[in-house]
């Protein structure tokens, strides 16, 4: 289902360069990913939370990220400054992703602590998050400047690429004290 999804968003996007930039990562994340869960499978609850994210990704990309139509309603409908679909976006990388990093990261839950299985997902999410940015901030001043200005999507925000790491920081601490709590009750039993 991915795959329709992101060659249907692969038609004329609103900026072609953006979309190259942004699908660069997912075209080379991808195989790496399927490589890794053949050897560690991944449940049903990861695989569907990893292709959200992806799913929300490739809508973003398709219209750059600050013109995404969804995001401009809500902009009017709230009376924002911006568009605020970025943030979404960055704030589902942690609540979504924490599953699947989780997956691949512990084999054996049961080896460790909740606590510590929580503090280590959590903590790769961050990783994961700010590598994001940097590679973002790289990208953005090796290439032309307007895609660049584009890609990194900040919208005349200077704190732009804390808050985006402040959100999939919330994110993964929301997912990671849902976990936390399962696994919790599961050690009862």
């Amino acid at each position: 289902m991915f795959g329709v999804l992101w060659l249907v968003l692969a038609i004329a996007p609103s900026d072609r360069m953006d979309w190259l930039l942004e699908n660069g990562l997912t075209a080379a994340a991808l195989p790496l990913w399927l490589w890794a869960s053949r050897r560690l499978p991944l449940s049903d609850r990861a695989w569907i939370q990893a292709t959200l994210f992806l799913a929300l990704h490739t809508v973003g990309s398709h219209w750059t990220y600050s013109e995404v139509p969804a995001g401009d309603w809500v902009k009017e409908w709230f009376d924002l400054s911006r568009n605020h679909y970025d943030r979404l976006v960055h704030f589902s990388f942690g609540l979504l992703m924490l599953r699947p990093m989780r997956e691949l990261i512990i084999h054996e839950p049961r080896r460790f602590s909740p606590s510590l299985i929580a503090y280590l997902c959590v903590s790769g999410v961050v990783v994961w998050s700010a590598l994001y940015e940097i590679l973002e901030w790289v990208v953005a001043a090796s290439v032309d400047p307007t895609a660049g200005l584009a890609y990194v999507g900040t919208q005349g925000d200077p704190w732009d690429a804390q808050k985006d790491m402040g959100l999939a920081f919330l994110g993964a601490l929301i997912a990671a004290a849902y976990d936390w709590r399962g696994d919790r009750v599961a050690r009862r039993h």
